[in-house]
C-alpha cells in the first residue's frame, strides 16, 4: 500500500467498514486518478458515504429523507426483469424489491443491486433514501448505498414479524401492511365498481373503536355483519390514499363477530363509537400523519388565492387554467365554487378546503349568486375579494379528514358550523395560555368578562 494514502484508507475503513467490498476504495482511487489530494479525497468520501447520517427505525421514516441508516429483517424479496424501452440500446436490468421490518413496522424497499441476504436475514443499510410510491413510503437502496449482512441482531425473529400485529385504529399508518384489530361498523354500503373492464361488487364502510375511525373496503361477502356489528379482523391489508390509511378486507382476511360477552370487555360500544367526534386542538392533529373524521375549531386567518368561482374539467374535475386541462387539453369547463382557507386556534394552523356545498353555506351565496357578483363587478377576483372580507377573522368549527403534506396539514372539510361556545370561556382559556389567572382579568387587569 502506498504510504502516502495509507492513513486516509485506514480512517475510511474505521468510519465506513470494509471499503474494498463496498466499492468505496474504487471511488477513492478514482478521485486520486483525477489528481485530487488524498486528504481532500478522504473528506469527499466521508461526506458522500457517512456525513450526518440519520439512524432511524421503520416508524420514523417519512418521504424525501436522504442519507439514512436503517436495520431490519427481510420479510419478502423478489426480482423483476426491467426491459428497456423499444429502440433503446440497453441490456435488461434487474430490480430487487421486497419488505424490510423491525419491531416498529414494515416498509417496502427497492434496490438496483443484488442484496447480500434472503428472507429472514437482517441487513444494515446505510446511505439509503426514501420516496413516495403509490401513496406509500418506499426505502430506496441506490448504487452508493452500503448494505451489510448482520449475523446477530436484536430484531425480532421472522415468525414474530410476519404475524399481523394487533393494533388500535389510531396506531395504523403507512408503515403497516397487514394488521389485526377489533372495531365496530359505523357505516356500510354496497356498490358496483368497474375493475379491469368487469363489474365487481364492493363493500365500503367506516370502522371505529375508542381511539379513532378509519374507512374500509371489502372484496368479499360479510354474511351476518351489518351496521352496529362489532368484529374481529385478522390479516387485513392496509392501503394508502392521499396519506390516509384504509383497511382492506381481502380473501385471506379472517372476519368474525364479537359475541355479547366479549363485547362487554371492550373499551367501546357502538353507541360510544358512533358519537360525534370531540373538538381537537390543531396541535393534536398536527402530531399525526393523518386523521380520519376529526373535528376542530379556530379562526379563519386567511382566505387563499384560488378561492371563489373556478372552472373544472368535465372529464377529470381538475381545475382548468385558461381553458386548458393539464390532462385533457382544451375543454369546455364546468363552473364550480370552493374556499381555500387557513384556520388557526392558537395551538397551530392548517389549510382547509371547503367544497361547493359547504362554500355556499358558509358564504351565504349560491354559485349562481356569486356569478352575478362576478359579472356585475366585471372582475374574476370579485368573489375572492368578497370572501376575504366576509370570512377573515370568523370563528368556525370543521369536521373532515386531515393529512400531513409538504406545507403542513391539509384538511378537507365535510361539514362546518359556528360553535355555540361561550365567548367568555374562550377568552379565559386564552388568558390562561398567556399565563394570567382568571381572577386577574377584571377591571384592574384591563379585561372584564362580565
Amino acid at each position: 500500500m502506498d504510504e502516502k494514502i495509507a492513513p486516509q484508507l485506514e480512517e475510511l475503513t474505521r468510519a465506513l467498514g470494509d471499503i474494498d467490498k463496498t466499492g468505496i476504495r474504487a471511488e477513492f482511487d478514482k478521485l486520486l486518478a483525477y489528481r485530487v489530494p488524498p486528504e481532500l479525497a478522504k473528506e469527499s468520501i466521508l461526506r458522500k458515504f457517512g456525513g450526518k447520517r440519520k439512524v432511524l427505525k421503520v416508524n420514523d421514516l417519512s418521504a424525501s429523507l436522504k442519507n439514512i441508516e436503517i436495520t431490519g429483517r427481510i420479510l419478502d424479496i423478489g426480482v423483476k426483469e426491467i426491459r428497456p424501452r423499444e429502440g433503446v440500446q440497453e441490456s435488461p436490468s434487474r430490480l430487487y424489491t421486497g419488505i424490510l421490518a423491525d419491531e416498529t413496522g414494515s416498509v417496502m424497499f427497492s434496490s438496483w443491486k443484488e442484496l447480500p441476504g434472503s428472507v429472514g436475514d437482517v441487513l444494515t443499510i446505510r446511505n439509503a433514501y426514501t420516496r413516495l410510491w403509490q401513496n406509500r413510503i418506499r426505502l430506496s437502496i441506490g448504487e452508493q448505498s452500503l448494505v451489510a449482512l448482520i449475523p446477530d441482531s436484536s430484531i425480532p425473529p421472522l415468525s414474530e414479524l410476519s404475524e399481523s400485529p394487533a393494533k388500535k385504529l389510531i396506531d395504523i399508518g403507512a408503515a403497516d401492511f397487514s394488521v389485526s384489530t377489533v372495531a365496530c361498523i359505523l357505516q356500510l354500503s354496497h356498490r358496483e365498481v368497474l375493475v379491469r373492464g368487469k363489474q365487481s361488487k364492493m363493500i365500503f364502510g367506516v370502522l371505529a373503536d375508542e381511539t379513532a375511525r378509519l374507512p374500509f373496503t371489502a372484496w368479499v361477502e360479510l354474511p351476518g355483519i351489518d351496521i352496529g356489528s362489532i368484529i374481529r379482523v385478522e390479516g387485513a391489508q392496509i392501503r394508502m390514499f392521499r396519506g390516509m390509511p384504509s383497511i382492506s378486507l381481502v380473501s385471506s382476511t379472517r372476519v368474525s363477530s364479537i359475541g355479547p360477552d366479549d363485547a362487554e370487555k371492550l373499551a367501546f360500544t357502538f353507541e360510544s363509537a358512533a358519537k360525534d367526534p370531540a373538538l381537537l386542538k390543531i396541535e393534536e392533529i398536527a402530531s399525526r400523519d393523518s386523521m380520519f373524521d376529526v373535528a376542530t375549531a379556530g379562526n379563519v386567518v386567511s382566505v387563499r388565492p384560488g378561492s371563489g368561482i373556478i372552472t373544472r374539467c368535465p372529464e377529470c374535475s381538475r381545475v382548468v387554467q385558461k381553458g386548458n386541462c393539464r390532462v385533457h387539453g382544451k375543454v369546455e369547463g364546468v363552473r364550480d365554487m370552493r374556499i381555500k382557507a387557513v384556520l388557526d386556534d392558537g395551538t397551530g394552523s392548517m389549510f382547509v378546503m371547503f367544497p361547493r356545498e359547504l362554500a355556499e353555506t358558509i358564504y351565504g351565496k349560491t354559485l349562481e349568486e356569486a356569478e352575478q357578483l362576478m359579472f356585475s363587478d366585471i372582475s374574476k377576483d370579485a368573489v375572492y375579494e368578497d370572501l376575504r372580507r366576509f370570512l377573515t377573522g370568523r370563528y368556525l368549527a370543521v369536521r373532515g379528514n386531515a393529512s400531513q403534506g409538504e406545507y403542513g396539514i391539509s384538511f378537507v372539510a365535510e361539514s362546518a358550523w359556528v360553535p355555540e361556545d361561550d365567548l367568555a370561556v374562550r377568552a379565559v382559556e386564552l388568558l390562561h395560555r398567556l399565563g394570567q389567572d382568571e381572577e386577574d382579568s377584571g377591571p384592574e387587569g384591563g379585561i372584564n368578562l362580565a
